[in-house]
This record gives C-alpha cells, sequence and structure tokens, in this order.
C-alpha cells in the first residue's frame, strides 16, 4: 500500500471545480513532485490530504487512514507546510520552534535545525516581521521538527535565494533518503529535475500524467512534455 494516496477526488468551490477525479499515489522513500501552474489544484490536494478540506467525492489516504478526523497520533506522524500562513505572528521563530519540539516524542534538534536553514541569524523577530523568504524558512522547520514519516510542502522554495533553495533541496532528498514520503508541490521544472523520484502532473483540476520520471519525460525533456500535457487542457 502506497503511503498517500488520492482516489478519484472531486472538490469544487461553488462554481470552480478545483479537483476533477484526480487519481495519484506516493511512496515512502521517494519525492512525488506534484507538477502544475498555478490554480491547477495543487495546494487543494495537498489540503485533502491533510484534512484541512474534505472531497465532494472519492477518497485520501496518508498512511492507510482518511485524514478527515484522524487522531492526534496518525497527526503526529505527518508534516505540513503551506504555501502561506500557517505560523503565528507574534513569536519569535526559536521558541517556536523549541515549543513544536516540546509536542514530539523523539524530535529534530530545533537549534541544529534553525542554523542550517539560516533562521537563527533572524531568531529576534517575531514572526510578523519577517520577509516571505524568511517565514517560508519557519515554516519549513516546523514542518521538519517532528521528524514526520510524511511531509507535505506545498512551494517550499519560493522566495527563497539561490543558497537557501539548493540548501532546501538538499533536505528534502536527506529526508527521502531516511524512509520519508514527501509530496511536493511546485510549479518550478528546476525543482522538480532536482529532487523528485516520481511527477503528477495536473492541470485543470486534472491529472494528465504520473509515474516515475523516466515514465512521464520519456525520451523528452520534462518542460515539453509538461506543456504538451498541460497548454490549452480543457475540462
Amino acid at each position: 500500500m502506497s503511503a498517500v494516496e488520492v482516489s478519484d477526488v472531486h472538490k469544487s468551490y461553488g462554481a470552480t471545480q478545483a479537483l476533477d477525479g484526480a487519481t495519484w499515489s506516493a511512496g515512502g522513500g521517494r519525492v512525488t513532485a506534484v507538477l502544475g501552474p498555478n490554480g491547477a489544484g495543487k495546494s487543494t490536494t495537498i489540503e485533502c490530504l491533510q484534512g484541512l478540506q474534505r472531497p465532494d467525492s472519492g477518497s485520501v489516504r496518508v498512511l492507510g487512514v482518511d485524514p478527515w478526523g484522524a487522531d492526534a497520533e496518525h497527526r503526529a506522524r505527518v508534516g505540513l507546510m503551506l504555501q502561506d500562513g500557517g505560523l503565528p505572528t507574534m513569536v519569535k521563530p526559536l521558541p517556536l520552534l523549541r515549543h513544536l519540539a516540546a509536542l514530539y516524542a523523539d524530535p529534530a534538534d530545533a537549534s541544529r535545525l534553525a542554523a542550517r536553514l539560516g533562521i537563527d541569524g533572524f531568531a529576534g523577530t517575531i514572526t510578523r516581521r519577517l520577509s516571505g523568504g524568511q517565514r517560508q524558512r519557519v515554516a519549513l522547520a516546523a514542518a521538519l521538527i517532528g521528524r514526520p514519516d510524511v511531509l507535505f510542502l506545498d512551494e517550499p522554495t519560493a522566495g527563497l535565494d539561490p543558497h537557501t533553495r539548493l540548501e532546501v533541496w538538499d533536505i528534502v532528498r536527506e529526508e527521502a533518503d531516511r524512509g520519508v514520503t514527501v509530496v511536493l508541490a511546485t510549479h518550478s521544472f528546476e525543482e522538480a529535475e532536482r529532487v523528485a523520484d516520481d511527477l503528477v502532473i495536473i492541470s485543470h483540476g486534472r491529472v494528465r500524467a504520473a509515474g516515475t520520471r523516466a515514465e512521464v519525460e520519456g525520451e523528452d525533456t520534462l518542460e515539453r512534455v509538461y506543456f504538451s500535457l498541460t497548454s490549452g487542457a480543457q475540462r
């Protein structure tokens, strides 16, 4: 059984259909990049997998469990980095990470994680006053602090400088190497090519291709395959 399963999921917001029969899966010890343009349904998929949204029909499973209403033990095994938000605004980064670490039985070292992501350079500034890129680093650290078995990352390197972007990619690969299932939503070809084992290409809420990179790309480049599948794609 795959660690993450999306089966014929439909989700609408009023007249807007965000997901239209999406089906794909992600295995342990692998990075699955969900690649698509803005508005393709990537963030909605991750919110459903985290239990923040409920599909209108179809099903999602994370570690064999429906995340909607999952218990605390299950949630402790899942790390999440949202595209935006999710952090308290009036707390400083390092106390926040230490507080989160205290909630887990075997957390990562907060100070070491902060140093690696460059958070210690602005550790004395409350979250509300951080730049977008700085908040991204704190959000990633918060997702990693509990040593999750499944890690959902929504645009994790958006707004980051080139050096930090490379560091984040190294961390993502290290997480997969230790057996974590990593699902990474992105619209960056470079990011997908750097870190992904498997690809899900999504457009207008529909999965246009899913499989290993070799299966999806074939003899062509990822960029050419992506545009051939998504340009002018209709619902």
